[in-house]
């Protein structure tokens, strides 16, 4: 069974004094990556502070940012003033509860996607993480809670000197990031899918009370999914209407892909939520009739024993002049009424179709 780990959020504050709820760690530090390239040039290097990026700030290559933790308030705090980003950004940025969203500030785009991956596939250990992506002219910003995620083939593309990604702008990048954490859905619902199955299995063969609880686990990870999905259609709407300059007509094209793999996700959860409904019904039934099949066979057996009942208590009558109280076949005779009794029920019963 597969199941969604979420971590708890904690109080942080900034320096303006808004006080918000994020799921960093405080012992985890804030590792930050910048990656700059062009169609010949890649430079990928972990910085140990923001203004390792003035440098390249204002040039012609592609700027990527990838932020891993974000205990560190101050770093968060200096990188909008690098970039003129606006505080309800970084407030944002920081608070774990928020859904997928688009903001437009003219010059950047900010977004809130939630990134689902699995930690352990063994263990079925969904992580759910909160993903926030600032896109720019030359910029993209990824800032993730904690360390982990779903860009590892990107990376890969971007290490390789012939990819369409390296001949492309900040939006196409922007755009495959989003492509990596769309596709990642499905191979959470390829994993519920397996477990739907396993259940189904266990409800045809012995349904019991710990399959129950598997059940409604499904259902609340599947709506959790459906939550997670459904306003980032909207957003992927958004983007492909091309309401912002910041996105090419090309880059809009890939984007019209990234939404159609959100509405067939959408779809999915919606057909596995109904199929997971119709297994709660189906646990409920098969354990009717397994109640109904205990019943019927101790109410059969109650009433093969209602007529030997009565004959071993009238015989068990101590009146003085009962007629076979002295007879000498009485004994084995009772035996053979109550038997052929029995078996003239339980004939009656099969014919009937009851046994």
């Amino acid at each position: 069974m597969s199941f969604l780990k979420r971590s708890k959020a904690k109080q942080v504050e900034l320096s303006s004094g808004v006080s918000i709820q994020t799921t960093a760690s405080k012992s985890e530090e804030t590792k930050i990556v910048l990656w700059t390239y062009d169609e010949s040039q890649l430079q990928e290097q972990e910085i140990q502070a923001l203004e390792e990026v003035l440098p390249v700030k204002d040039g012609h290559k592609v700027i990527w940012i990838n932020f891993d933790g974000l205990s560190e308030t101050a770093v968060l705090e200096q990188l909008g003033q690098m970039f003129d980003l606006h505080l309800l950004v970084l407030e944002d940025v920081l608070d774990a509860n928020q859904r997928p969203k688009l903001e437009d500030y003219d010059d950047y785009l900010y977004l809130v996607v939630k990134m689902l991956y699995y930690a352990d596939v063994q263990r079925s250990q969904v992580v759910v993480e909160q993903v926030s992506l600032i896109i720019g002219s030359n910029l993209v910003i990824s800032l993730q809670d904690a360390g982990g995620d779903v860009f590892d083939p990107i990376r890969r593309q971007l290490r390789n000197p012939g990819s369409r990604l390296r001949k492309a702008g900040a939006d196409y990048l922007a755009y495959t990031l989003l492509d990596a954490i769309v596709d990642h859905y499905f191979v959470v619902l390829d994993k519920l899918a397996e477990d739907i199955e396993e259940i189904e299995e266990e409800l045809v063969e012995n349904p019991t009370s710990q399959t129950l609880e598997t059940i409604y686990n499904l259902k609340r990870e599947l709506i959790f999914l459906h939550k997670s999905v459904w306003p980032l259609r909207e957003v992927l709407y958004r983007l492909t209407r091309g309401e912002s300059p910041l996105f090419t007509e090309q880059s809009r094209i890939y984007l019209r892909d990234v939404y159609d793999h959100a509405v067939q996700v959408i779809d999915l959860a919606e057909i596995y939520r109904e199929l997971i409904t119709g297994m709660l019904d189906i646990y409920l039934s098969s354990v009717s009739n397994r109640l109904n099949t205990i019943m019927k066979v101790l109410t059969i057996i109650a009433t093969i024993f209602i007529p030997m009942s009565f004959l071993t208590s009238v015989y068990g009558m101590n009146f003085k002049y009962m007629p076979e109280l002295e007879w000498r076949w009485g004994y084995l005779c009772v035996w053979l009424v109550l038997i052929t009794l029995s078996g003239l029920m339980l004939f009656y019963f099969r014919k009937k179709k009851w046994l």
